[in-house]
């Protein structure tokens, strides 16, 4: 913390959380410390732009791109590790202050870093589920049935390893994904078999967001980690906090949507910052 303002930031961050009773919600930015992007920029803006639902069950061919894509930047996504955020918001959980912990990402390293009932808001990659019948697969068992369907694909796409994108795919060519074998639900032989996750153009479970409105109503404080809050998905809480005057938290690079509500504003890296914030704590 180099200037006034953000020493004084910091430290109303950390008498937050001493306090216990704070909520988490974390985004993308947290987690690009684990080699994984995100889908902004610290300008906010959109960088990459995913497969929506709608072109998904549009048609076959869309499908067989995304599974082909996904097949080859699953494993390099999957073996992503938690960073010193994901295991400082684990210790803080561990310390007994922080009282439900919300996630926008896919990725479960919140949970492999010791976290303990993570409300993921937007599903997690490492299960696929049929559309057709509702049948849920785990990724990799799945990822071994695209492996066999598909031996030698990865040699022959000519992938670049450093390609992988937010929701663990890469860029392929069109004539790479022509000779992909997409995956079929071994229950029904549908081929609507789609990751178990929110696709731009879906809302959030309705389920998930009342429990997520009611961790907030119960907390003393939210706490808003690496996330642009671009999306109402992550934004909805922020303004149900604001709305019943419960302090909210964010520490994020570059400017966020919810900075109007924000009433404790940091820009900083987060690993460094809340491993520093878990020693403070302690101490």
């Amino acid at each position: 913390m180099t200037t006034a303002p953000e020493r004084a930031a910091y430290e109303r961050l950390v008498d937050l959380l001493r306090g216990g009773n704070v909520t988490v919600l974390s985004g993308a930015g947290l987690s690009t410390e684990s080699g994984i992007p995100d889908y902004r920029g610290p300008d906010g803006r959109r960088r990459v732009t995913p497969m929506t639902y709608g072109e998904f069950v549009a048609s076959p061919a869309n499908r067989q791109r995304y599974w082909a894509r996904s097949f080859v930047g699953w494993r390099r996504f999957a073996g992503a590790g938690p960073n010193d955020g994901h295991r400082a918001v684990a210790d803080c959980q561990r310390l007994g202050l922080v009282r439900a912990i919300m996630t926008q990402n896919v990725d479960g390293l919140h949970q492999v870093a010791g976290a303990r009932d993570v409300l993921e808001l937007h599903g997690n990659l490492d299960r696929a589920r049929c559309l057709n019948c509702g049948e849920t697969t785990g990724r990799h068992e799945l990822d071994g049935r695209l492996r066999e369907a598909n031996p030698h694909f990865e040699e022959s796409a000519g992938v670049d390893a450093g390609e992988i994108r937010p929701d663990g795919d890469v860029v392929l060519s069109e004539e790479a994904v022509a000779g992909f074998h997409p995956p079929r639900c071994l229950v029904c032989d549908s081929d609507l078999l789609k990751p178990d996750v929110v696709f731009f153009g879906e809302s959030v479970p309705k389920p998930l967001v009342e429990q997520g409105f009611s961790h907030v109503e119960a907390s003393a404080g939210l706490v808003v980690l690496g996330s642009s809050l671009q999306v109402m998905s992550g934004y909805r809480f922020v303004r149900r906090a604001a709305a019943n005057g419960i302090p909210v938290a964010i520490v994020t690079r570059g400017p966020s949507r919810g900075d109007e509500q924000a009433t404790i504003r940091l820009d900083a890296p987060l690993g460094v910052t809340l491993s520093r914030i878990v020693v403070d704590l302690k101490g």
